[in-house]
């Protein structure tokens, strides 16, 4: 059924459509900390159905063939934002189990032992003793953590408060707020260069991510520049490949970057770039603001009902 209806609503040719999933973390198992991370049992039924109902292509080809209105029906493809260990270890085995190919987006700052500030948040409020803490020194108002409900609830209110800061500033209130909360970071949750080798030497490709996942709407033309080009030396430093696919960080169009950066990354020698704006894409969209479908249901049957939803939707009138 979901050939047929599939089928019709995203054939082949020009009239097809393009469904990029976008994943982050795949767990080994359930977290309630991480209550919106899909884990390893999920990833696997959701490749599953992409093997079984979905024509799965690299991003970079997809990308060509939708520009020239060759997609096959039914077409897809597999990314990954910020460059998780978990990507490597638990995430690849699945898609080579079903012979699907990804893209990763790696922020290369983080490499080697760094942390996001996202992460920071989740690592240090997740081990904090149980207990009340003011934190109105920091601006950042005050927490009583004691179940994982809690902690997740006060995670998301500080993740927004600090989400949008310079990065310096962002990355000296974590390091307070670990000391506030008598806690401290992990440094195995991001990928080690040897291990995006070896997602590179398996046949994935390597997508930009910048450096320092910054918001580029926030920083000057020279700091963006910065960001976007030194992310993609490095990579291809670790692959020893061109690196030609790129991920806005946090990715919302008109929020987190502008048409500055499409054209920053038009520059650096991308060929094409996605966003994290809601949809599928179709002939005639632009190829370095592509949008993603989010991959959030952990049933295979909901997840291939809103994809196509989703493709009705896009249906020009």
């Amino acid at each position: 059924m979901f050939r047929v209806i599939g089928n019709l609503l995203s054939p082949a040719g020009v009239r097809a459509k393009l469904a990029v999933f976008i994943y982050h973390r795949v767990l080994p198992g359930s977290d309630p900390i991480l209550h919106d991370e899909i884990d390893a049992a999920a990833f696997e039924k959701h490749m599953a159905l992409l093997a079984a109902e979905f024509n799965v292509l690299p991003l970079g080809e997809a990308c060509a063939r939708l520009a020239r209105g060759a997609l096959p029906a039914r077409a897809a493809c597999i990314t990954f934002d910020d460059g998780y260990a978990d990507n490597e270890q638990t995430a690849l085995p699945i898609l080579k189990h079903f012979g699907l190919p990804a893209t990763f987006f790696i922020s290369t700052g983080f490499s080697d032992g760094g942390i996001m500030f996202n992460d920071c948040v989740i690592e240090v409020v997740r081990c904090a003793p149980a207990g009340t803490y003011y934190l109105s020194s920091l601006g950042l108002g005050s927490y009583s953590l004691g179940d994982s409900t809690g902690r997740r609830a006060a995670i998301d209110v500080l993740i927004r408060q600090i989400k949008y800061r310079p990065v310096r500033e962002r990355n000296a209130l974590v390091e307070q707020l670990a000391v506030a909360m008598c806690s401290g970071f992990p440094n195995n949750l991001m990928m080690r260069a040897a291990q995006i080798k070896r997602l590179y030497d398996e046949g994935m490709e390597i997508g930009g991510h910048t450096v320092n996942h910054p918001i580029l709407a926030l920083l000057s033309e020279k700091e963006a520049r910065a960001e976007i080009g030194d992310g993609k030396r490095r990579l291809e430093e670790i692959t020893g490949g061109p690196v030609t696919l790129f991920a806005y960080p946090n990715g919302k169009p008109g929020q987190d970057y502008g048409p500055r950066d499409v054209d920053l990354v038009r520059q650096a020698g991308f060929t094409a770039a996605v966003s994290t704006m809601g949809g599928v894409a179709r002939r005639g969209s632009d190829p370095f603001q592509l949008p993603r479908f989010s991959p959030w249901d952990r049933s295979p049957r909901r997840l291939a009902a809103r994809l196509l939803l989703t493709c009705v939707r896009s249906v020009p009138v």
